[in-house]
């Protein structure tokens, strides 16, 4: 399954690429009223060097996967790991956090690649690699400090649980994934960012009056400098109830005008009005009950263990195994899941329109946020139907067409 995956990923990246390449020739007729010719081919020059890397990145990641499931390497270093440390709960959950680790260590080459020479080259990259650097340090020791105590705390209680045990350790989950969406934003995302509250004036004043309007209660709304590592822009709302924040890029302040960005945020606010925020978080925790469920069924098997060497002794090895090949499974069910988040962002797309009444700034503001990240422009509808969570900019501006008339 895993060579599986990987063959489909490679194939799907040169359908893409190919089907890039047949329509450089001339701008296609969709898109001469959106950009201009030059704009058009610095849009696919970027595709196609972001797919290239992709392709290859992908390959790199599939064989090391192979290598470390299969050619002895992890139940070596289990072995060893279990040696030192012992069986306990925190020595197992500690080996978890060292797989995860040791295996993003291999990824961090191309993280690096793409940062300093795709984004560098297209204008994107903002961050020095010093900052660079202090970000990875800064994830592996959230990571671990995270990670650790949570699986740690999963780990004993499935112990405790008996056969059961798949239940109890959902409603763990459950409670950590709620925990994180409320204290995420105000003590994770400033340790990578720094936010400070919008600056009284038209925009705030708009805004609020659209969080009202609305009925989209908001304790603040705050800029985020993403500017200071990149130059895409993007804006979403984090937490819920009285711990709900609004948060802006500032390159999303400085590309649009106040409309627009009253456009892209009444978006962001379609979302939650039509509850498509809590859908995706119960659909989520559904397919992880499920997915706990068949855990629970392959962790009994002997033939689970031994297929990659590992002997039978902890649930944790089952946790292990099922976490480095989970996203081989999920793989095939993700074109499903992102047919439903595109259905969901023309919902949204629908209430922006409506909730503003100018339909002529919110795809104004489409089509700078596609052009200034330059987005592909031509994706193959395979690879769309797999890949993309959002319709393209063309797709969303022929489902708006018959929205209500743009304000005068």
């Amino acid at each position: 399954m895993v060579i599986l995956r990987g063959a489909a990923e490679w194939t799907l990246n040169r359908l893409n690429l190919s089907h890039l390449q047949a329509h450089r020739r001339q701008l296609p007729n969709g898109w001469k009223s959106v950009m201009d010719p030059s704009t058009y081919h610095r849009a696919l020059d970027y595709t196609k060097t972001k797919g290239d890397l992709s392709q290859w990145s992908g390959l790199y990641e599939t064989l090391l996967l192979w290598v470390f499931l299969f050619s002895g390497i992890m139940p070596f270093l289990q072995h060893q790991w279990t040696v030192v440390l012992g069986h306990s709960h925190w020595a197992q959950s500690g080996f978890l956090c060292f797989v995860a680790t040791f295996l993003s260590l291999f990824h961090l080459p191309w993280n690096y690649y793409s940062q300093f020479y795709i984004e560098e080259q297209f204008g994107f990259n903002h961050a020095s690699r010093r900052l660079w650097l202090v970000d990875q340090v800064k994830m592996f020791l959230l990571g671990w400090a995270i990670g650790w105590p949570v699986l740690t705390l999963l780990l004993l209680v499935v112990s405790k649980s008996g056969e059961q045990w798949w239940m109890w350790a959902w409603l763990v989950l459950l409670v950590f994934q709620v925990v994180m969406i409320i204290l995420a934003p105000m003590f994770i995302l400033p340790c990578f960012n720094k936010l400070s509250a919008l600056q009284e004036g038209s925009l705030k004043t708009r805004l609020l009056h659209l969080a009202k309007h609305t009925g989209f209660g908001v304790r603040a709304i705050q800029v985020m400098d993403g500017s200071r590592r990149s130059g895409h822009s993007n804006a979403f709302f984090t937490g819920f109830g009285r711990f709900r924040r609004i948060v802006l890029y500032d390159t999303l302040v400085e590309q649009l005008t106040v409309e627009e960005v009253e456009g892209v945020l009444a978006h962001e606010i379609g979302h939650f009005r039509k509850r498509h925020v809590l859908s995706m978080l119960v659909l989520g925790m559904a397919g992880m009950l499920i997915q706990l469920f068949i855990l629970a069924l392959l962790a009994g098997q002997s033939f689970f263990y031994d297929a990659f060497g590992l002997p039978n002794e902890a649930i944790s090895e089952a946790f292990l195994l099922f976490g480095l090949t989970f996203g081989t499974f999920t793989f095939w069910l993700s074109p499903l899941s992102n047919v439903l988040s595109r259905r969901f962002e023309y919902q949204a797309d629908s209430f922006a329109i409506e909730a503003t009444g100018n339909r002529d700034a919110f795809l104004s503001a489409l089509r700078k946020i596609n052009l200034e990240n330059l987005s592909n422009p031509v994706p193959h509808s395979l690879f769309s139907f797999v890949y993309y969570s959002h319709p393209s900019l063309l797709e969303r501006e022929k489902a708006l067409a018959s929205q209500i008339p743009s304000k005068d």
